[in-house]
């Protein structure tokens, strides 16, 4: 209720009624100033109390009504250039006001109008930034491969070769205590269990960048299927898919959002823990949607920085961002993460 009183609207009625507060005190004044100095007989302070409150009750409801019609216009123009600021922080930037009036509103209006037309050729600029960054990555595809190579054996030091070594541990422990606390062998051999599902969980997340950096001339469509097919026989997970065929989407794009998919997938496959991957792809309003969502553990966006500046989630950012595009992630502990992806086409 009090944000209502704070809108356009409400603010002319209560400088209408503010008005109506001035002039009824100017003339309070008056007229007492003229029946104390002149005392006419005509003028009583009865009539004074009389004309006043005739004339504050048909100036309120006029001054209501009046400030509530004056401002339906100001209100409709305002509303106009909140819906263009809404539709330009969303990545909409091809949309425009039209305002005809000589009037500060009008000129609000005609500047944002400017900068998104600022902010469209700045998109076409970094898509064709992009497209021109392929064909220097392209010539520079020997090096990349040998940097890929060796973070995927450091990932291999760090996490695989760890897992396995705390396993060969676990295995000897295990052994000796079979004859003298077969329980607590029982137990050891849990443990062995889950380290080696994490040790395997780990290997196939690192086997999926191991796949082509390029679609190698498969479309969009069929790549990703095709990268969901091979998930399917080697992991325990549910995919719900939807891609639609989008036209007109240059190699570089395409490549960066397979890309993208293939990180998100991994980064799943690695911390989630999920049973149900939803990955969609469509094109509304003239821009691409990719969403893919999954039940696993999620993690606080407040809390856990790590986790919101990882190497993969920070992949798929510069990605996006690389073609134009905005990236948006949701995720709460004990409801799954949720990516949005937005490119205009």
């Amino acid at each position: 209720m009090l944000q209502r009183l704070n809108t356009i609207r409400y603010t002319y009625i209560k400088s209408h009624l503010y008005g109506l507060f001035l002039t009824t005190v100017t003339l309070l004044a008056i007229l007492l100033s003229i029946h104390v100095l002149f005392q006419p007989t005509w003028l009583s302070a009865f009539s004074i109390f009389i004309f006043l409150i005739l004339y504050i009750f048909l100036a309120f409801f006029f001054s209501v009504y009046v400030g509530f019609k004056s401002s339906g216009d100001m209100k409709t123009r305002m509303d106009y250039l909140s819906v263009l600021i809404a539709q330009l922080s969303r990545g909409n930037y091809s949309s425009r006001v039209y305002d005809n009036s000589d009037d500060e509103i009008a000129r609000i209006g005609l500047e944002l109008n400017e900068l998104g037309e600022k902010m469209q050729s700045q998109v076409k600029s970094l898509q064709r930034m992009a497209d021109e960054k392929s064909e220097y990555a392209k010539s520079a595809h020997k090096a990349a491969t040998i940097e890929e190579r060796q973070r995927l054996a450091r990932d291999l030091h760090d996490v695989v070769s760890q897992q396995l070594f705390a396993l060969t541990m676990m295995s000897q422990a295990s052994l000796r205590l079979f004859d003298g606390s077969p329980e607590q062998a029982k137990e050891q051999v849990k443990e062995i269990a889950e380290t080696a599902l994490k040790a395997q969980t780990e290997m196939r997340a690192l086997l999926l960048h191991l796949r082509p950096v390029h679609l190698s001339g498969e479309p969009l469509q069929i790549g990703i299927h095709n990268l969901v097919e091979e998930l399917k026989q080697k992991c325990q997970i549910q995919f719900v898919i939807e891609i639609e065929e989008i036209s007109d989407l240059s190699e570089t794009t395409e490549d960066h959002l397979f890309r993208i998919v293939q990180e998100s997938l991994s980064n799943i496959l690695r911390h989630a823990g999920a049973t149900e991957v939803t990955l969609d792809i469509m094109e509304r309003n003239q821009e691409l949607f990719l969403h893919v969502a999954d039940n696993g553990k999620g993690f606080d966006l407040e809390t856990d920085q790590q986790k919101k500046t990882s190497y993969g989630l920070k992949t798929m950012k510069e990605r996006s961002e690389e073609i134009g595009g905005t990236f948006a992630i949701k995720s709460k502990q004990g409801e799954g993460t949720h990516i949005d992806i937005r490119i205009p086409l």
